[in-house]
């Protein structure tokens, strides 16, 4: 596969649903489409106040999602009895923040060591791999491999909100991330804020191997339908 896979968060489908307290659209149904389109995977938050993905819904895509199932989720301990229940593909561990809009940044993986060490433990316990949510900083990079994760998911936001010469240099630290993470055979992927206008750079950078994408393609997909936009973005993806 000459691309960046694609795993397609589908928070936003539920985003949708929770305005109204209804029950469409319904991410799971959504899932079946971001499959037919060509996707690898399919991500989803199950945050602590439940404002878009819920229990219901993890469930029901653990049964039915044949994709690559990603979780995110806090390094709580509910959300630790939730993966050993559900057991997703793979849990990714971010930060979280109630009042926060979106995620704000990534995981202090360094500054929390212990903590979220005894999570992944207990994950691994089951054989369910970690990857962590992190900023593209040297020293959390290395925290990760430490910590025993299999890969990492770059924080992308920074680049996606640069502008001028700042884009250029937060695009420079997401490359120097992903290559020191795949020097320390963690695998690289890239994460927050990345739309259909500045996936491409980012991409381009060789050790990048995977794009966790959500709002940008679910806000397409009310224009072209959700089965196109999946695929206008897997066009972008090719190397």
């Amino acid at each position: 596969m000459n691309r960046v896979k694609l795993s397609v968060n589908v928070d936003h489908v539920a985003t949708v649903r929770e305005a109204r307290r209804t029950n469409e659209p319904d991410p799971v149904a959504a899932a079946f489409l971001v499959e037919l389109a060509g996707a690898d995977g399919i991500t989803i938050h199950l945050r602590e106040d439940r404002r878009h993905i819920s229990d219901r819904d993890l469930h029901l895509l653990r049964q039915t999602v044949k994709l690559e199932l990603n979780l995110e989720m806090a390094s709580t301990a509910e959300m630790v009895g939730i993966a050993l229940k559900e057991r997703p593909d793979q849990v990714t561990l971010v930060p979280e923040k109630r009042a926060e809009i979106t995620t704000e940044g990534g995981l202090d993986a360094e500054g929390n060591f212990q903590q979220i060490a005894e999570v992944i433990r207990t994950l691994h316990r089951d054989g369910i791999p970690v990857s962590l949510f992190i900023d593209p900083d040297e020293n959390q990079i290395k925290a990760a491999k430490d910590l025993g994760a299999h890969a990492v998911e770059l924080h992308t936001g920074e680049y996606a909100n640069a502008k001028g010469p700042a884009l250029s240099a937060q695009l420079g630290r997401i490359a120097r991330g992903a290559r020191l993470a795949d020097q320390l055979n963690l695998l690289p992927r890239v994460g927050h804020g990345l739309t259909y206008q500045n996936v491409r750079s980012v991409v381009a950078i060789p050790e990048v191997r995977e794009a966790s994408i959500g709002h940008s393609i679910v806000s397409r997909s009310v224009l072209v339908g959700l089965e196109q936009a999946v695929r206008e973005m897997i066009r972008l993806l090719e190397r």
